[in-house]
């Protein structure tokens, strides 16, 4: 059942007042400043929030979703929000999770038309044409869009290696770790999928490591 809009700003001022005697004084030294370590790029489906996943609080973490998780490079929203996070916020590790069961990929699988974004999951359409002979292969239903869940986590963590933020950032020396996760709506756990790259030169290695634990899991 629903909550009514006034019950969500009653159970608003009740975690605040939780948090605050927790932590006394939270807020007031969360208004100074803002210093996330981690840039979360993540699905907009409401069943996965960043900050609650990772038990981390306010501040911790800065975070970007969008349906499925995709990194395009003419999408100056994903964009800006890396930029700010790594030049003005100097995030650590740039973070791509997808989640099993994802309902944009699940789309995308079966070419299923959502209405308008339609057009924004072609781009998960063209990670599933890229590796058709595999997907195709395997088994069932259920395997493929796994599968796909997955590999869809690995085109957009080489897409973010890929950016000029990303680029640039490496060009200088500054420390950015770019990372593959996918999450398990079963179970409540994060899985690393082994897309992890320091700088310029990881990245293909890591992408090639990566695909081939994908394909030896399934």
């Amino acid at each position: 059942m629903p909550y009514r809009l006034p019950d969500l700003l009653q159970r608003n001022r009740e975690w605040a007042a939780s948090v605050e005697l927790r932590s006394p004084g939270f807020f007031t030294k969360l208004l100074q400043q803002q210093t996330p370590q981690y840039l979360w790029i993540g699905c907009a489906d409401s069943r996965v929030p960043a900050n609650e996943i990772l038990g981390l609080l306010p501040g911790d973490v800065f975070v970007h979703r969008n349906v499925a998780n995709v990194v395009v490079h003419s999408d100056l929203n994903a964009l800006s929000v890396m930029q700010y996070a790594v030049d003005e916020l100097k995030v650590h590790h740039i973070i791509v999770v997808g989640h099993y069961g994802c309902g944009g990929v699940t789309a995308a699988l079966h070419n299923r038309r959502v209405g308008l974004a339609d057009n924004w999951l072609r781009h998960v359409q063209d990670v599933r044409g890229k590796h058709r002979a595999f997907i195709d292969a395997l088994p069932d239903d259920e395997a493929r869009l796994k599968a796909l869940c997955e590999l869809n986590v690995l085109e957009q963590s080489l897409n973010v290696c890929a950016t000029t933020v990303v680029q640039d950032a490496w060009q200088r020396g500054q420390s950015v770790v770019v990372h593959g996760w996918v999450y398990g709506l079963h179970n409540g756990l994060l899985e690393d999928l082994l897309m992890t790259a320091r700088h310029a030169a990881e990245v293909q290695p890591a992408y090639e490591l990566a695909l081939r634990a994908l394909l030896q899991r399934h």
